[in-house]
């Protein structure tokens, strides 16, 4: 589980076993990495499969490379914002990301404003829309954002940059056209899976619910109540 907030830059490319992620800065985490951890790889969970000088490799599935911009990137030898997985001792600063991406998104352009800089993005599968909607959080690139607006069907939506996010992210990097890793709210998601199920469904063998019992004057003096 990670929350959002991005700790350090890297480069990312391809190896024999997968990728290999490369600090830009030369010092990485403030706490070493061990093997078997998780990291944000551009909000995408990989575990480290070893340690290398300056970095780590990862080993990495055919759906990860299906769903997300990481295998484009890695021959490319691209940015990629990088965060350790969250401790349960720590300050949640972001919103709860997990690391799952749901699919990748466009960059529809980038507009400066004063200070800040207004994001613009579609999803390239629309069935993930529904998820979206004003103030709510998102994660792009592996970065906790805030939506500040969004069509109706939430397919496009836009965030407010602020000065600091810009500068210490991937963000800086980003053009018009380009893909971007979108993993929706978790909470949207369990509370969407929840409401739309049968309750039928959590029983062994259905069988016909008791009536409630009555409130009556007895049954509150049974339960103590007078």
């Amino acid at each position: 589980m990670f929350t959002g907030l991005v700790q350090a830059i890297g480069t990312i490319a391809p190896n024999a076993s997968g990728l290999q992620v490369s600090w830009t800065d030369n010092h990485g985490f403030s706490t070493p990495l061990s093997l078997g951890d998780s990291v944000a790889v551009d909000g995408v969970c990989l575990t480290v499969a070893a340690l290398v000088n300056q970095g780590f490799r990862a080993d990495v599935s055919p759906e990860t490379l299906l769903r997300t911009t990481l295998g484009a990137k890695a021959e490319q030898r691209q940015a990629v914002n990088l965060e350790p997985a969250l401790r349960l001792a720590d300050r949640l600063g972001g919103h709860l990301v997990s690391g799952h991406i749901d699919g990748t998104g466009r960059v529809e352009a980038i507009e400066r404003q004063g200070d800040a800089w207004r994001l613009a993005l579609s999803w390239q599968e629309p069935r993930f829309g529904r998820y979206i909607c004003e103030k709510a959080s998102v994660a792009v690139n592996g970065i906790s954002l805030t939506v500040a607006g969004c069509s109706d069907d939430g397919q496009q939506f836009w965030i407010a940059v602020i000065p600091h996010t810009w500068a210490h992210t991937t963000l800086q990097h980003l053009r018009s056209g380009d893909a971007v890793n979108l993993e929706a709210d978790l909470l949207a998601k369990y509370a969407e899976r929840l409401l739309n199920r049968p309750r039928e469904a959590d029983r062994s063998e259905p069988t016909a619910a008791a009536p409630p019992a009555p409130i009556t004057r007895g049954w509150l003096q049974e339960q103590g109540w007078g």
